[in-house]
């Protein structure tokens, strides 16, 4: 369908909300669930079924079609990827399949990253990480594995959440809510100066993974490493940002 059809279709729907003309938008819109589906089953699929996911994403399509404002000017791609990806977290966080134990281990890896790098005064090297929590390398390595998923989460909610937030701008001027305007544009220049602050090559895996949206093959293409180590290179990333994020605004990252 060109573009000028599915314009066409999102003014007849916001007129008429037709039950049909909303099953043609959520055909023509069905791949984004596929897409958003896909690069989160990469990290959960040893817990969740691939089919689940995009059941789970259907509702977040439906609920973007349903709360899409077209005078927003914002691209409704983007709007409902965010959705969906919020759909699906919504319903993995409510099947509660975390342990408790592995929630205080995932919080012991941040202090550590965190307290390491300042006392130190740069990231923390992995030896220095595991020292500190009384672990060998190989031991090190198999917690961050588990505690990858986690992490995945609590960051993608942060990324939503925020992205959410600036969506509320179009409802008003810059004048009407000149707080929120300015509390908002610290929080995104606190990201993005924690982000620069990250080891060069785990940057480089955030920025490809979440503001490029790039698969893990498409990174260790561009990277030329191994998936694995990508994976890797994300977690320990997720790890730094979430400690220093979390200590500096206050941001909570628990399911």
């Amino acid at each position: 369908m060109n573009k000028e059809n599915i314009e066409e279709l999102w003014v007849n729907y916001v007129k008429t909300k037709s039950p049909h003309i909303k099953e043609k938008l959520i055909i023509e819109y069905s791949p984004l669930i596929k897409h958003v589906a896909g690069r989160l089953y990469m990290y959960l699929g040893q817990n969740v079924e691939y089919e689940d996911l995009i059941g789970y994403g259907v509702f977040g399509l439906i609920d973007a079609i349903d709360k899409f404002d077209l005078e927003k000017g914002v691209k409704f791609e983007t709007y409902a990827s965010l959705r969906i990806r919020g759909s699906i977290l919504d319903h993995i966080r409510k099947m509660d399949w975390v342990p408790r134990s592995l929630r205080q281990k995932q919080k012991d890896v941040e202090k550590a990253y965190l307290d390491l790098e300042i006392e130190l005064g740069r990231p923390a090297e992995d030896e220095e990480v595991a020292q500190k929590l009384k672990l060998s390398m190989s031991d090190f390595q198999d917690l961050l594995k588990q505690v990858n998923i986690l992490s995945l989460i609590s960051l993608e909610e942060y990324m939503d959440q925020n992205y959410e937030i600036n969506l509320s701008f179009y409802q008003g001027s810059l004048e009407e809510q000149p707080a929120n305007y300015v509390e908002q544009k610290e929080l995104k220049q606190m990201l993005a100066d924690t982000i620069d602050e990250l080891p060069e090559r785990e940057k480089q895996v955030i920025i490809f993974y979440y503001f490029e949206d790039m698969t893990l093959k498409e990174i260790s293409y561009v990277l030329g490493v191994s998936e694995s180590r990508i994976s890797q290179l994300h977690t320990k990333a997720l790890m730094r940002l979430k400690g220093k994020l979390g200590t500096q605004q206050g941001v909570l990252f628990g399911l």
